[in-house]
């Protein structure tokens, strides 16, 4: 990507766009000293319908209608005293074919996360960059340890083996903190990748690359807050593009305010308008300018990387009606796109709040347009309950019936995203310690009720990881990714007989769970866990799975009678995993601390 700016021009913002969008309105940001004085005109008979001066003379923001114009090249005239001053060249360019139609993910999907500057190291030359502050120091757990996009694109048949369809990375855009910036959550530049990372070239090659195996792409967004260093954040086009106090002012971080019909608004206002840490200032969506420019960059990205779906961070974090108007704009664009959004709630009814269409959101004339949030109930029950070997009323599994009988909240159950865990968490396997058993049981969870699962690298090959220690502790390098690594887990040769087992199951688990749609978008029943074993159905009109987890620590005979209703005329059911098969017309043996994953057969 290239941008021939004229010397009283800094910067251009969306630096280029497409003809053929649904909403024709395009609001271009032009920097440069004392811009602002200038006059515009713009040629091909093209209308300008606003023409935005802020307090700030460096920035002028215009806006011109694109309706019924083909992709062209534009001429933006800048006049000083009627005198032209200078001329900028501006293009609308062809979209892909059928853009606005693209498929996202859904609940046929495995999505696979992964740290992009933990994952895997493609290219030594970008390991640090001319521009950038924070250099590649792989001895420092929380410094840049050099993995980038070539290191993502040479290992999209791994990531592929194991069932995953669909890859969502946390952000790629240029984060110039001049420490702890791997993680890439403090953007200095939301038009261009990090350096370290490779180029944007680089980042449209890995969505092709992925679309030839048929993956989907997904783009960590952050619309919450910006990093300090970012170059907007250093002349500011208006006081109100971000959030401020007298005094530095951090978020409360209670986000039940916003539905809260009691809340105090000193408390709503810390919440929503509190900054996340000092080093991000937090973003206002309820300033026009700034949500317009947001909502033009995410579009922008699908569009130009030709993307599958979003993440959001920290998603109800920004003014509510903000917020809410960026997803609708975005999904107006593309119907059938999928976005995830960031929400830590962890009761059902205020989780639901949040997704598109909701019930309980309607009651306050709310709705968040977006598709899809996260279940982080079920994580923090999948985080506790293999521990908990006596189950109770409320300890054991218990704990995910509970969940899954709260269902009724969602107006898309399907639209759930699943995981055991996340960057942000603790790792499973270090909570487990390592019990290869209590993994198979939570991937079983995972690969068999509604939603979208999610997987965090490594954990496929059992890595661990004590966040006591600190986020780099549970944000390890994946072994393999570096020249010189002596354990390459990429490659079964390279990975010892123990992370075979992790692959080996997880990858037979959710291979099986790429063709099955009663899983994808089939009903489940399920009953009263007794004795800490617990049994559901997964099933349409074609296929039905059973699924019986023992999380005792004895072997279990369970009398299926129980299940008739279910189980109807069936007698086996072939274990997907191990592919044994069972008699399931009377009773089944079941050990300790595992799980059976049976297609039923007559």
């Amino acid at each position: 990507m290239s941008l021939t700016l004229n010397a009283q021009i800094d910067r251009i913002e969306p630096p280029f766009w497409y003809a053929g969008m649904k909403n024709p309105e395009l609001q271009i940001l032009f920097y440069g000293k004392d811009i602002a004085q200038y006059q515009v005109s713009v040629s091909n008979g093209i209308k300008i319908t606003n023409v935005k001066r802020t307090e700030n003379p460096n920035y002028i923001f215009v806006t011109i209608d694109t309706k019924k114009v083909s992709s062209t090249d534009l001429l933006f005239t800048f006049k000083n005293n009627n005198k032209e001053a200078f001329t900028q060249k501006y293009s609308l360019k062809k979209r892909r074919e059928n853009s606005a139609q693209r498929k996202s993910f859904d609940s046929s999907d495995m999505m696979y996360l992964l740290m992009p500057d933990r994952f895997a190291n493609g290219n030594r030359n970008n390991d640090s960059g001319e521009i950038t502050t924070e250099k590649y120091n792989r001895e420092l757990p929380g410094g840049r340890h050099g993995g980038d996009i070539e290191g993502i694109i040479k290992n999209l048949d791994y990531i592929s083996s194991l069932g995953a369809t669909t890859i969502w990375s946390t952000p790629l855009c240029e984060d110039n903190d001049a420490a702890f910036s791997y993680h890439t959550y403090g953007q200095s530049d939301v038009y261009k990748i990090d350096p370290r990372y490779g180029t944007n070239e680089d980042y449209v090659r890995l969505a092709s690359e992925m679309h030839k195996k048929d993956m989907k792409l997904v783009m960590d967004y952050v619309t919450n807050h910006w990093g300090i260093e970012h170059w907007m954040i250093k002349d500011l086009p208006t006081r109100e593009w971000i959030n401020q106090f007298e005094n530095y002012t951090q978020t409360n971080h209670k986000r039940t305010v916003v539905h809260d019909i009691n809340a105090s608004k000193i408390d709503t206002e810390t919440c929503l308008k509190g900054w996340f840490v000092p080093s991000m200032p937090d973003l206002n969506l309820s300033n026009p300018l700034a949500l317009k420019y947001l909502i033009q960059n995410a579009i922008w990205w699908i569009e130009y990387a030709n993307l599958d779906g979003l993440r959001v961070d920290t998603y109800n974090y920004s003014d509510p009606k903000g917020i809410a108007k960026w997803t609708k704009s975005i999904t107006d664009e593309y119907p059938r796109f999928n976005i995830v959004g960031e929400i830590t709630m962890r009761d059902q009814a205020q989780l639901s709040y949040w997704q598109k269409d909701s019930p309980i959101g309607k009651i306050q004339n709310f709705n968040s347009s977006l598709p899809t949030v996260m279940d982080f109930i079920l994580t923090d029950a999948l985080q506790s309950i293999f521990n908990e070997d006596e189950g109770t009323w409320e300890r054991g599994m218990m704990r995910v019936y509970d969940n899954f009988a709260n269902d009724f909240l969602y107006p898309n159950v399907n639209n759930l995203l699943i995981f055991a865990e996340n960057h942000d968490t603790k790792r499973i396997n270090q909570i487990y310690g390592n019990d290869i058993r209590k993994y198979k049981m939570a991937m079983a969870i995972l690969a068999t009720v509604r939603g979208i699962p999610q997987l965090y690298y490594g954990s496929e090959i059992g890595m661990a990881g004590d966040q006591n220690l600190g986020d780099a502790d549970i944000r390890k390098d994946f072994p393999g990714g570096w020249e010189g690594d002596e354990n390459n887990a990429f490659i079964k040769e390279g990975r010892t007989p123990g992370q075979n087992e992790y692959f080996d199951y997880t990858s037979k688990l959710f291979n099986w769970r790429k063709t099955k749609s009663a899983i994808h978008f089939g009903k489940m029943t399920h009953y009263i866990p007794e004795n800490n074993v617990y049994a559901y159905f997964r099933y349409n009109n074609s296929d039905t799975v059973m699924v019986l987890m023992n999380n005792s620590n004895e072997t279990r005979t369970i009398n299926t009678h129980r299940f008739k209703e279910n189980i109807k005329d069936f007698k086996t059911g072939k274990d997907v995993v191990s592919e044994l098969t069972f008699d399931i017309t009377n009773e089944i043996i079941i050990e300790p601390k595992s799980v059976l994953i049976l297609e039923l057969k007559k």
